[in-house]
């Protein structure tokens, strides 16, 4: 398996009737437990012959949206602000299918994801949001022992309402307990799962 190194992640897979996969990664851990599993995701994706971008969020400087309204205005842009956010509206509108990979950080999702979250609002028009339609998967390690006693059920019903708004369908939710640097790779079953869902996010 090849990789090119970009900017803003990696690319893996040429054919260019393939489906173009986003990965998000939203752990500030290089080696952390969901970031691990987003790497199975983009492996099988990239088996069933998917041309997939992986992009480590941690790596980017993304501010938080301030519901100044300058999108909505009739000759606004995406955004006003000049962050890397500008780098990844033409990707995500761009891409066939989503995925969005975080450890669960005080019951919900991490504060990287989120952002990103919330500067999605600057793709919202009367027509919806410039995402609507488009499959997403969503990858989540906790340090608990479930997702109720770790809180991953909040960032899970979180997902559930945001692309129902969005009418977006989810394709699959990969979750599981895994605290320490590393320990999803103790987890066979986990890990054949993410890979799974690459494979599914693929077709």
């Amino acid at each position: 398996m090849s990789f090119g190194v970009g900017s803003l992640g990696r690319t893996q897979g040429s054919d260019s009737m393939s489906k173009n996969l986003l990965i998000f990664k939203g752990s500030p851990r290089e080696k952390g437990n969901s970031t691990i599993l987003a790497d199975q995701v983009a492996a099988g994706a990239t088996q069933a012959g998917a041309q997939v971008e992986v992009i480590r969020l941690g790596d980017l400087k993304i501010g938080p949206c301030t519901a100044c309204e300058a999108c909505h205005e009739p000759d606004g842009t995406p955004c006003i602000y000049d962050d890397d956010m500008q780098l990844l509206y033409p990707k995500l509108k761009a891409a066939d299918a989503i995925v969005l990979a975080s450890p669960v950080y005080y019951f919900t999702f991490s504060a990287q994801t989120k952002l990103l979250i919330d500067r999605w609002y600057a793709l919202e028009s009367k027509q919806g949001n410039a995402l609507r339609g488009k499959p997403f998967g969503i990858v989540l390690t906790y340090g608990d022992s479930d997702e109720y006693t770790s809180g991953a059920i909040n960032a899970i019903h979180t997902f559930q309402s945001i692309f129902n708004y969005m009418k977006s369908p989810i394709v699959g939710i990969v979750h599981g307990s895994a605290s320490d640097e590393g320990d999803v790779l103790k987890k066979p079953e986990l890990m054949e799962a993410a890979y799974q869902l690459g494979q599914q996010m693929a077709a």
